[in-house]
């Protein structure tokens, strides 16, 4: 991917709060998702323009995320966790056990499963965009176009 445009973010992005930009964007083109568990944040591509960003939940303590380059396989706008019975609206299955990108509340000292837990509103745009087999790109500290996050004031 030729990365073409970065938004214009002012600052680290906070707990809960995402930016969202397709001006000026193609409407089509390829969609990859990237992850940096690091800086707990993701951003989302199309055809090389980040149209999005926000800070993310992950997996910690026994339960993580997983690294490296995975697929959309699913999507459903109202799941329920057969394992934990939790809510995961806008759900994007990366994995068959359970791993997933979907709506949540994003706050400080806050986990998932394993899975990344985003804003329901950011959630529910990269929802529409996203295709089954779409990318996703998950790293540890390799942020690709946005900075790291800051706990809530």
């Amino acid at each position: 991917m030729v990365v073409k445009r970065i938004l214009d973010i002012p600052g680290p992005i906070k707990f809960g709060t995402y930016y969202w930009d397709t001006q000026g964007v193609p409407a089509d083109g390829p969609l990859i998702i990237t992850v940096d568990l690091e800086a707990q944040t993701m951003s989302v591509f199309r055809d090389g323009y980040e149209i999005g960003a926000t800070a993310i939940l992950y997996g910690m303590d026994g339960k993580p995320t997983p690294l490296g380059v995975h697929e959309i396989k699913q999507k459903k706008v109202h799941h329920i966790s057969n394992l934990y019975n939790a809510p995961m609206p806008y759900m994007m299955r990366l994995t068959w056990d359970g791993i997933a990108i979907h709506g949540s509340e994003v706050e400080m000292g806050l986990a998932t499963h394993g899975c990344i837990g985003v804003p329901t509103p950011f959630a529910k745009l990269v929802f529409a965009q996203a295709k089954l087999g779409d990318k996703v790109i998950i790293t540890r500290g390799k942020r690709l176009g946005i900075g790291g996050i800051v706990a809530p004031e």
